[in-house]
């Protein structure tokens, strides 16, 4: 059987070269025309515990969900043989480094104490032998074409003809995985090359060994193995990119003129600006124009309030942050809100609460990005499905800041941060930079809040040092004076709000603020109508399309604005659904289907059926398809999801 998708698992200890196998995979699965996504999970500490990258390949389009079994598996050491292997099906190919063969379990002391005592259960109740050989020996029988390689040997080789230090040898193993996925997919040596050379485009002589390194494994997983049929890949899409949520964020807020970025490092956060700080602005004919000013501060209240004094100055200003560092910004958000600040906190959710799960995903700071913070004040809310829109919302976040003079909350989450993804090139002539209601002449007489500007409710705003203003975070009169003076605290108030009812008119609610997909459908056609947000869209549009071809009426309503809320749009679309038999299901990375509480305020409509996964995993097509087929079959209300270690 010749696949045109596959789905491949590589393990490994953290800090062990890993990331460097994905990225070159990625790339050089992208350069032989297939599409390709691919999600790191890890754990929190710099060295040693589990970590492992899941791709999916597609031979014919672009990709963005993630599936199992897993056809190839590749792993470095025992603890990701004992932790995946019940993960791949009859005809899969499994590789691991059969150096460590008689490994125990009870010997794998990274492994945390709750995962161990789960693998031994069910090793026990397998009948296998708790070690690795045992382990592999059960994949044979169940039809597993194994492959063991021995990474030592390779790496005795490589050490052979490139004298490379021994010290240095084992930063070739991640060389050793990406050639064993090569082998086992039929990837040339070629394509690794182009893998390889991206990776180390700043150390070119590290290019050679590595691709000598990998093709050594190949060769050995296909002479062992054997490989599996995969269509040639056939995209063509001229210039593409190859990028991490992260990254695809901060090319969207250069675009933006973005010109300020202030931080605390923190995960996932913290990539974003680590990519500003390494790339300067080059005009079309390479002529550096500067760079983004990134500050990195002492702490996330300090990195809200730099943005904030960037953004009255007149610049683009931005900080991005995670859950914790989120909480710690909410007074600054405040002094934003009263004080009319433009200013972008691009918000990377990850699980809570408190330090949580530093390293794993979530959507659980929905409600927290609409409430939090003291008093009432404006705000806009807008959320990232994948990596083109994460881009473009970068630049549209950064628009309606400017344009109606609030504080913007840009929502995205662990897994669309860590993805790699290839996406097609966006065109940027058609991403325009707004920046709002200036005073380009501030006279001695004005006034920073004024209450009847042609463009009530946003004031004509000018920048420090333009004209004589006042900023003091309390309630004030049209110039910044403090006031309690009941009337002039209704009017300044009602000025604030009614920026939401202004936003509210201007932006579209179907296409924009919510998108259903496939597009066109009426209500009464539904037979399942699924509500999601952020990065559960990949995945939750595969799925419908597999569900329309069992012939289930399956759609996706994708929710992109949280404030202002779609509400008339939501309200007829669910409403038509019910009434017509359909179900109506939330499908999100929490516990309580936040979105679906969000729609429930808006609208006064129950969802009653929910898919939920807060295991700081993400959505395996696999099971969101199980998971759905069984509510439209009346099994159940509510589904929780687990795979995934």
């Amino acid at each position: 059987m010749v696949l045109s998708e596959a789905y491949l698992v590589i393990g490994g200890p953290q800090g062990s070269g890993l990331e460097t196998s994905a990225q070159v995979l990625t790339v050089a699965f992208a350069s032989r025309g297939y599409g390709v996504v691919a999600n790191r999970e890890y754990h929190s500490n710099i060295m040693g515990r589990h970590s492992y990258v899941v791709f999916t390949v597609n031979s014919r389009r672009l990709v963005g969900h993630l599936s199992a079994p897993f056809h190839v598996a590749a792993f470095m050491d025992a603890e990701s043989v004992f932790t995946h292997f019940e993960e791949v099906s009859k005809g899969s190919i499994f590789v691991y480094d059969r150096d460590v063969e008689a490994t125990p379990l009870e010997k794998v002391v990274s492994m945390e104490p709750a995962r161990r005592a789960r693998v031994e259960r069910r090793l026990r109740e397998l009948g296998v032998e708790p070690t690795v050989g045992g382990v592999v020996e059960h994949l044979r029988s169940r039809g597993v074409r194994v492959a063991g390689l021995s990474f030592r040997g390779i790496l005795e080789r490589l050490q052979s003809r490139y004298q490379v230090p021994r010290g240095r040898l084992r930063r070739f193993t991640s060389a050793i995985v990406a050639g064993a996925v090569a082998g086992a997919l039929g990837l040339d040596a070629a394509a690794l090359e182009e893998g390889f050379r991206y990776r180390f485009r700043r150390r070119e002589h590290l290019v050679e060994p590595n691709v000598y390194t990998a093709m050594l494994a190949a060769e050995e997983v296909r002479g062992q193995a054997g490989s599996i049929d995969l269509e040639p890949g056939s995209l063509e899409l001229g210039e593409a990119l190859v990028v991490t949520g992260n990254e695809a964020v901060a090319i969207g807020k250069v675009i933006a003129g973005v010109r300020f970025q202030s931080y605390y490092p923190i995960t996932p956060a913290q990539d974003e600006s680590f990519y500003l700080e390494e790339h300067e602005l080059l005009d079309a004919g390479g002529e550096r124009l500067g760079s983004v000013v990134v500050l990195q501060t002492e702490d996330e209240l300090a990195a809200i309030a730099a943005a904030i004094g960037a953004a009255l100055t007149g610049a683009r200003a931005a900080t991005a942050t995670s859950g914790p560092g989120y909480d710690l910004m909410v007074e600054g958000l405040s002094w934003a809100g009263i004080s009319e600040v433009p200013v972008v906190v691009t918000l990377y959710q990850r699980g809570g609460p408190s330090t949580g799960m530093p390293t794993r995903g979530s959507q659980e700071d929905l409600l927290a990005s609409l409430f939090a913070g003291h008093g009432e004040f404006p705000r806009i809310v807008l959320s990232s499905g994948d990596h083109e829109e994460a881009l473009r919302d970068a630049v549209t976040a950064a628009n309606l800041a400017e344009k109606y003079q609030l504080p913007v909350i840009h929502l995205l989450d662990k897994f669309l941060a860590n993805t790699v993804k290839m996406i097609e090139l966006p065109d940027p002539a058609g991403m325009r930079v707004e920046r709002g209601v200036w005073e380009e002449e501030p006279g001695p007489d004005y006034r920073r809040f004024r209450l009847d500007a042609p463009t009530h409710p946003i004031s004509p705003r000018a920048p420090l040092g333009g004209a004589v203003m006042w900023y003091t975070g309390v309630e004030h009169d049209e110039y910044g004076h403090v006031s309690e003076d009941p009337e002039m605290r209704m009017k300044m108030m009602e000025k604030r709000m009614e920026k939401l009812s202004l936003a509210d008119r201007e932006i579209p609610e179907r296409g924009e603020r919510a998108v259903l997909y496939p597009g066109g459908e009426k209500p009464s056609s539904i037979e399942m109508l699924i509500l999601g947000w952020g990065s559960v869209k990949p995945v939750v549009l595969e799925a419908v399309e597999r569900l329309r071809r069992e012939g289930v009426a399956a759609a996706y309503l994708h929710l992109r604005y949280f404030q202002p809320f779609p509400a008339r749009y939501v309200y007829a679309l669910v409403k038509g659904v019910k009434e017509h038999g359909g179900k109506v299901v939330a499908v999100e990375h929490s516990y309580r289907a936040q979105a679906s509480m969000v729609v429930e305020m808006n609208t006064g409509l129950i969802v009653p059926y929910k898919v939920v996964k807060y295991t700081g995993r993400p959505i395996y097509l696999h099971e969101l398809l199980e998971a759905l087929r069984e509510i439209h079959a009346g099994k159940t209300g509510r589904v929780v999801l687990r795979f995934g270690e």
